[in-house]
């Protein structure tokens, strides 16, 4: 009967820490790609501010103007909904457009049922990954048409007429997967951050 108590306890313990070590799994993946997704809202935030600018948009189609210290902000939030916490240095860049964030579960992954569990913690790492889906590249210059010389006329009155501004052109050259799109600077149809941008856990 002592035995049979034993291994009772000893498939409980397995049990409950395998279960903890998932959810710690979770919590991991969870806070990595909210890392990833804060940083893809913030490069299209900023690419929306310099939308009239072509000039200005590289390092935000390439994925490099964002706050990491706000990413691993929504990383924190994220991996507390899972009952976890990201440690100080949890949360870092592996390499340009990868987050790795390194989570410590709430719960342990025993019980004072088996001396040495009751106070440890699971531990768990995921990486995500933002990747570029689009590029611009500058369309080739037009060569504006060669004005004409005004027709003389007899009077001497200059035309009170203002010359109307020209109409900002609309901008071509971004292509996300593909497809070309064309910006008007008055009326914009832009791509979504989901168009910008793609994220994947790397492991």
């Amino acid at each position: 009967m002592a035995g049979l108590l034993f291994l009772a306890f000893v498939y409980f313990a397995v049990a409950q820490a395998a279960v903890t070590r998932s959810g710690g799994q979770t919590a991991a993946d969870a806070a990595a790609l909210a890392a990833a997704q804060d940083a893809r809202e913030q490069l299209r935030d900023g690419w929306l501010d310099v939308i009239i600018d072509p000039a200005e948009w590289d390092r935000y189609l390439k994925g490099e103007e964002y706050s990491r210290d706000r990413a691993c902000e929504r990383a924190e939030a994220f991996a507390a909904k899972n009952e976890a916490e990201v440690p100080p240095g949890g949360c870092d860049l592996a390499q340009s457009g990868e987050f790795r964030v390194q989570i410590r579960t709430l719960n342990t992954v025993g019980t004072s049922l088996v001396p040495g569990t009751e106070k440890t913690h699971a531990v768990a790492t995921a990486t995500a990954v933002l990747e570029p889906r689009c590029f611009y590249e500058a369309p080739e210059p037009t060569t504006p048409p060669t004005p004409t010389a005004p027709t003389p006329t007899d009077s001497a009155t200059p035309d009170p007429t203002p010359t109307p501004s020209p109409e900002p052109e609309p901008i071509t050259g971004l292509v996300c997967d593909g497809v070309k799109w064309t910006i008007d600077p008055e009326d914009p149809r832009l791509p979504a951050a989901v168009d910008l941008f793609t994220i994947r856990l790397a492991d």
